[in-house]
This record gives C-alpha cells, structure tokens and sequence, in this order.
C-alpha cells in the first residue's frame, strides 16, 4: 500500500491551491450590506456552527418567514426556538462566542455565509420582539458581524439540491424511530415513537 499524502503546512497547500480567484475576496464584507440583507432575509433555514471547550458543533435552525434577523449593518438575530435542550450550539456561544452561519434560500443556488462573534440575550424587550402568538424564545442569539459574503452557487448545483425530481423517498431511509431502536439494540419502541413524531413535533414547534 502506498503511504499516505498528508498536507502539513499552509505553504503546500498553497501550491496545490495556487490560484485564488479575485471576486472570492471582493464579495466579502464586514458589514451586511443591503444586497446581502435581502438574502438572510429570504432564507428560512441557517447552519449554525459554533466551538466550544467540549469541541464543535454544527446545528440547523428554521424558521418563517425568515430564520434571521437584520438588527443593523452589523447585528443579527436568531431567536432560539424549541428544541431538544441539548444546547450544545448555546454552551459554546456562552464559552467561546465565535459563530459561522451558512443560509440556504429554496430555489436559489447561491449560499450566503456570515462570522462574526455571538452573546445571548434573556432580555424581555428582545424576546417579545420574535414572539410567536404567546410563544417567546428562551434566548436570542445576538451576532456581532465580522464577516459576510455569498458563497458560489456550484456546490447546490452539484448536489441538484432544489430539484424535486430527484428527492428521497422518506421511507427509503432509516426513521428516527429505527435508528433509536438499532443504538439501543431494541430497547426503544420506535413504531410508537414514529407514530407520535409529527404530531408532537407539530405541537411543539413553538
């Protein structure tokens, strides 16, 4: 077997990526500008990656009819929702504060991307601002902006990922109820846990 051909240093890296194109630099930013506002605005589903002592973590959050908040040119809100109370994204924000998100917009193949540092407010004026019927966040995540662009559309085209054609066939894929019952080597009741999912889910959103 041949040995392993590990990258170990910036500069050989640099000669296989040896070329970077010039626009990849010019669309970043360090506030949000209105262009790029109209983009967070129209996506109702971020990743939020954040890092922490215990080590990363990568979570999805949505929402409608937006899943972020423009405060100003360098704010940002994303209310926390319910969930399951891991708050493994929450800790970290918390311990460390340095925070990437990656939105999605259906049917648009550009990604918009932001870093920046993040706090979370408990404050009540902030909370009531993103009610939904009687229903507040816990918390809101604040992002200060460090950092925003777009991102090329080639991975979402690659991936054919707006194409309804080609979507999975949910019961061609494990349910949550069947992994539960596989990691717990039948200790779980998965077709009850399965049955009751949407409805609990739908009662529960908020």
């Amino acid at each position: 077997m041949a040995p392993r051909q590990t990258i170990t240093s910036i500069s050989q890296l640099e000669s296989i990526y040896n070329t970077v194109n010039p626009a990849s630099l010019t669309k970043e930013t360090a506030v949000i500008t209105p262009e790029y506002q109209k983009l967070i605005e129209a996506s109702p589903f971020v990743s939020v990656a954040t890092i922490g002592p215990e080590g990363m973590d990568c979570s999805p959050r949505g929402d409608r009819p937006q899943v972020v908040h423009v405060v100003d040119e360098r704010t940002l809100h994303l209310p926390d929702r319910r969930g399951n109370n891991r708050i493994d994204t929450l800790r970290n924000i918390v311990t460390d504060g340095r925070i990437a998100l990656m939105f999605l917009i259906p049917g648009i193949t550009e990604c918009m991307r932001v870093n920046g540092h993040a706090v979370l407010s408990h404050d009540q004026d902030v909370l009531v601002r993103y009610g939904v019927g009687d229903k507040l966040p816990a918390t809101v995540v604040e992002i200060t902006v460090e950092a925003a662009y777009f991102q090329c559309a080639r991975a979402v085209k690659r991936s054919d990922l707006w194409n309804p054609d080609v979507q999975i066939d949910r019961a061609s894929i494990p349910s949550p109820g069947q992994i539960m019952t596989a990691i717990t080597a039948g200790g779980f009741d998965g077709q009850a846990y399965d049955e009751a999912l949407q409805e609990r889910q739908a009662a529960t959103l908020y």
